[in-house]
């Protein structure tokens, strides 16, 4: 079995580190302090990865000048999401130092066109499609823009248009430690694209029903944030292909 990759989440909003409920702006549950922080401390707990998301980049649609450098400085690679609408947006975060920038808006406004595959012909696996969803549905613009999209759909347009990996949200779930959607997550790896789980993950038990379904990683916060577990315990999940 291949490795099994959790990634620890740094939500950034007004330059300070935050967990939100559900995605909301107005729903602040954890504020944990300066993001160059803390990806120091998960550098130095052994994290392989670390996801950036860029939340007021999200709401406003333009990427926070200067934030991704922050992170990339404590040696990990970085999958950067919030505010990437365009190719140049992209590239402008790969060209600071992101490893991975991860697309949902962009990536909706395409599904039905050609743009897509021009996209993931252009960045290839360093392209990763946000599957955001909220009641049955995707949703768009940092969760506040509701579409007729289904999860099941997109992720075979993002199949067919060759995207490589997809980074897949139950936001009724996310910061509040409920446990992920296997069923919205069985219903993705249908279309056969590697995906990464995030969204209502509380316990190590989680992580292995993830790992065990199939997803080739996880996205982890509030559990991590809130002391659930350690990176160090979530890793060795990653790397125990026996279980726990």
């Amino acid at each position: 079995m291949a490795t099994f990759d959790v990634i620890p989440a740094i939500d950034v909003l007004d330059g300070r580190c935050v967990r939100l409920s559900e995605g909301r702006r107005d729903r602040v549950t954890i504020e944990g302090g300066d993001p160059r922080d803390a990806a120091s401390r998960f550098a130095a707990e052994g994290a392989d990865w670390l996801h950036l998301v860029d939340l007021d980049g999200a709401f406003s649609g333009l990427p926070t000048p200067g934030l991704v450098e922050q992170v990339v400085a404590a040696g990990v690679p970085v999958q950067l999401g919030g505010g990437l609408r365009n190719a140049d947006a992209i590239q402008a975060a790969l060209d600071a130092g992101a490893t991975r920038a991860i697309v949902g808006s962009t990536a909706l406004e395409a599904v039905t066109g050609s743009s897509l595959s021009l996209l993931s012909a252009r960045f290839a696996e360093r392209l990763v499609v946000a599957v955001d969803v909220k009641d049955g549905r995707v949703v768009a613009d940092g969760w506040v823009t509701e579409t007729g999209v289904t999860p099941r759909r997109l992720a075979r347009e993002c199949a067919a248009a060759g995207i490589q990996r997809l980074l897949v949200t139950s936001t009724r779930r996310d910061g509040s430690l409920a446990g992920p959607d296997l069923g919205l997550l069985s219903d993705v790896l249908d279309a056969g694209v590697p995906v990464l789980a995030a969204g209502g993950i509380a316990t190590l038990d989680d992580l292995v029903a993830l790992r065990d379904l199939g997803c080739e990683g996880a996205v982890v916060g509030s559990a991590l944030w809130s002391g659930r577990f350690t990176l160090s315990e979530a890793l060795a999940v990653g790397s125990d292909t026996e279980g726990v």
